[in-house]
C-alpha cells in the first residue's frame, strides 16, 4: 500500500487526464460530428436503454465514470484499501475531483469567452468612432 500522502497525490494527478479526456470528448469541436449522433441517438432511440446509452457519451459527468474505469485498469491506482474496496473508492473519488476540474474550467472557460466578446465590442466602438 502506497503511503496516504502518495494516494492522495496520485488522486489529484490521475483525475487531470480523467477529466482531460471527458471534456474533450463531451464538448471539444474535434468530437462534434459524434456527439451530434449520439445527442440525436439519446433522444430518439425507440428503447430506454438505447438512449441511455447513448446519452453517456453526450454527459461529461457520465463518461467520466467510463474514463475513470479505464485509467484504474490501466493504473492499478486504488485509494485506502488494498483490495476491491480500494478500487471502489478510488473511481468514485476520481470521478469527483475530474468533475471539480472540468467545473472550474468551465467557469474560466465562460469567463475567457465573456472578455474576448467584451474586448470585440470594445474595439468595434472604437473603429465606428474613427
Amino acid at each position: 500500500m502506497m503511503p496516504l500522502s502518495t494516494q492522495v497525490a496520485w488522486l489529484f494527478l490521475v483525475a487531470i487526464p480523467v477529466a482531460c479526456i471527458a471534456w474533450t470528448v463531451t464538448h471539444e469541436e474535434v468530437f462534434k460530428e459524434p456527439r451530434e449522433y449520439c445527442i440525436k441517438q439519446s433522444t430518439y432511440r425507440k428503447t430506454l436503454l438505447g438512449r441511455k446509452f447513448f446519452y453517456l457519451f453526450t454527459c461529461e459527468y457520465c463518461f467520466s465514470h467510463y474514463v475513470t474505469v479505464f485509467i484504474l485498469v490501466l493504473t492499478g491506482y486504488k485509494l485506502l484499501m488494498d483490495d476491491w474496496r480500494g478500487y471502489l473508492l478510488a473511481g468514485f473519488a476520481i470521478v469527483w475531483v475530474a468533475n471539480i476540474y472540468m467545473s472550474l474550467f468551465a467557469l474560466i472557460k465562460v469567463d475567457i469567452k465573456k472578455e474576448r466578446l467584451i474586448t470585440k465590442n470594445e474595439e468595434e466602438q472604437a473603429n465606428h468612432k474613427n
